[in-house]
């Protein structure tokens, strides 16, 4: 039941998202029910959304869908299912068996998303339930990989920091664990638990029956490299390291990367930094943080409902007055810190624990076909560790000096060694999914990547800057999954074959790309990128990047004239 002291805002007056949460019986709705129903690959409406919880999405193949309708079939439905992996570290052992359970279960593969997790896509109805036992097997799960609730918390990847590393992972994991839901309807439906009671009302003390009105995401980064872009996340934490000790976070708050093209006061979002806490109350901190924004955040309009918007509403002032009343005592000053990109460190580093780390490329962070072979025969010979980052890369950690060369040669064996150096280009640059899976996609995103990469690649190369690295991000949609607002150059779909260019993000991550031109195609784009690049190679600074010539020169002042959709 809703209750109005549960919220700040009229019961009368919630999105039916927020109806639909609260006579859910804490996320059960009727899942058992539609995942027997042997008639469609589907399930309800209702309980598509309630499965997000769950980290599952219902989906279809849109290559397909125009035939099957046309020979009066449903959709070819599925579904995707990403897993929740703190840090994103896993041993060689559970690799293998994500491997064996995409082969068994999942169509396309293995994915590494830009939350430092995978994702398993085309997974059939009739399989869910083995596929989610499968991955409780290997000491996993999937619960608030998806929905209005703490998503998977990202840990930024220090190779040459190892001790604060493990430290600020170790923070990341226990933020997501005080942070995830702890209703039974995750253990009865996908591993046939018997109910504890009931009555439901006490499972969830922190979450309620409504749980949050969107999805609030964590994420730590350790300096000098920002690879999980912190100033997107709800609620960052940047790791502060005095004389080579972990001494506190700095903090910021209100990123965010979703937008809809079709609203004004829908727009991404770059986090302030407010203050500096101490290193051991981090966990603590996010919840607290997280609190208010599920006490005051939007439940009337979605598109409003994020924390960034809450900020924006009721202003910083408000949220720091409201945090040190929780906290009882105000934020210390933020301390001092340094960027200096948001991409990987690809290739061999060596650690302040003497262990060696190696960062393999991975394109769009699919891993599918030959790779996933070459992949698994690596892996079934490795005593090291694994941790996939939020580009989308997979780094091999904690190697000896003994076992270093061996790797090496495995690495050559399989044809993977190429992956530790690739092309500048392509180590810049990510994709969210997209087509054919995502309901939301507009435009290609990952299959497009590869010729992105071709024609960016020769377009620099003329312009006399092949081997200067720019963040290139490219989304299917406006919504942001591959964080497309912090680059220096983003493609974000508007229609297949037709995106919107932003330009001028920071390298280092910290500053927000502007709107250049609407609703153009490659050889649109294209043409605009050329004379700002011939001029970024005649004109720019030493060690000046792209975005950082764009805004110096007032390059972004007048966007293009807009084109309009027919």
């Amino acid at each position: 039941m809703i209750r109005d002291s549960d919220i700040s805002q009229p019961v009368a007056s919630l999105h039916d998202n927020e109806k639909l949460k609260a006579r859910s019986r804490h996320l059960r709705g009727t899942i058992s029910e539609g995942l027997a129903a042997p008639l469609t690959g589907a399930v309800s409406h209702d309980d598509t959304l309630l499965m997000k919880f769950h980290g599952i999405y219902q989906q279809d193949d849109r290559d397909v869908r125009s035939e099957r309708r046309q020979r009066q079939l449903e959709p070819s439905y599925q579904f995707m299912v990403r897993m929740r992996i703190p840090g994103g570290q896993l041993s060689p052992e559970q690799w293998l068996g994500i491997d064996q359970l995409s082969r068994r279960y999942a169509e396309r593969g293995i994915r590494i998303t830009t939350r430092q997790t995978i994702q398993l896509h085309g997974v059939r109805k009739r399989h869910l339930r083995l596929l989610m036992q499968g991955i409780r097997d290997l000491g996993l799960d999937t619960i608030a990989a998806c929905g209005d609730d703490s998503r998977g918390v990202v840990c930024g990847t220090s190779p040459f920091l190892s001790k604060v590393h493990q430290q600020v992972n170790e923070l990341a994991k226990q933020t997501s664990d005080l942070l995830i839901p702890k209703t039974g309807a995750y253990p009865e439906i996908w591993y046939g638990d018997e109910p504890k009671s009931i009555e439901y009302k006490d499972e969830e003390p922190v979450y309620g029956d409504l749980y949050l009105p969107r999805k609030f995401k964590v994420g730590y980064a350790i300096p000098p490299v920002n690879d999980i872009d912190v100033y997107g996340q709800d609620l960052g934490l940047i790791a502060i390291v005095e004389d080579g000790e972990l001494s506190g976070f700095n903090i910021c708050v209100g990123g965010g990367m979703g937008q809809l093209d079709t609203r004004d006061d829908s727009y991404p979002r770059l986090a302030e930094e407010i203050g500096y806490i101490p290193a051991d109350e981090a966990p603590g901190f996010a919840l607290t943080v997280m609190t208010i924004q599920r006490d005051f955040g939007d439940r009337k309009d979605r598109h409003r409902a994020r924390f960034k918007y809450t900020l924006d509403r009721l202003g910083t002032d408000w949220f720091l007055a409201e945090l040190e009343r929780r906290r009882g005592v105000p934020l210390e000053p933020a301390r001092p810190f340094r960027f200096n990109q948001n991409g990987d460190l690809l290739g061999w580093q060596r650690g302040d624990d003497g262990f060696w780390h190696a960062t393999l490329y991975i394109e769009s962070g699919r891993v599918d076909g030959v790779l996933r072979e070459r992949l698994s025969g690596f892996f079934q010979q490795y005593g090291g560790r694994i941790r996939m980052t939020t580009n989308q890369n997979l780094q091999l950690t904690h190697i000896g000096d003994y076992e270093k060369e061996q790797a090496g040669w495995r690495l050559q064996d399989l044809d993977l060694a190429w992956r530790l150096t690739p092309d500048q280009q392509a180590a810049h640059t990510i994709s969210c999914v997209a087509l054919p899976t995502c309901g939301l996609a507009m435009a290609e995103a990952e299959r497009y990547t590869p010729r992105l990469l071709s024609v960016f690649e020769t377009l620099k190369t003329r312009c006399g800057i092949a081997g200067q690295p720019i963040t290139l991000r490219i989304t299917g949609c406006p919504n942001g999954c591959a964080r497309p607002y912090l680059a220096e150059i983003a493609l974000t779909g508007r229609a297949p074959g037709l995106y919107n260019l932003y330009l001028g993000g920071s390298f280092h991550g910290d500053r927000l790309a502007r709107l250049y031109a609407s609703n153009v195609d490659e050889e649109a784009f294209l043409g605009l990128l050329e004379p700002l690049l011939e001029s970024y190679q005649a004109q720019h600074q030493p060690d000046e990047h792209f975005g950082d010539f764009l805004v110096r020169r007032n390059l972004l002042d007048t966007p293009v004239e807009f084109v309009r959709l027919t």
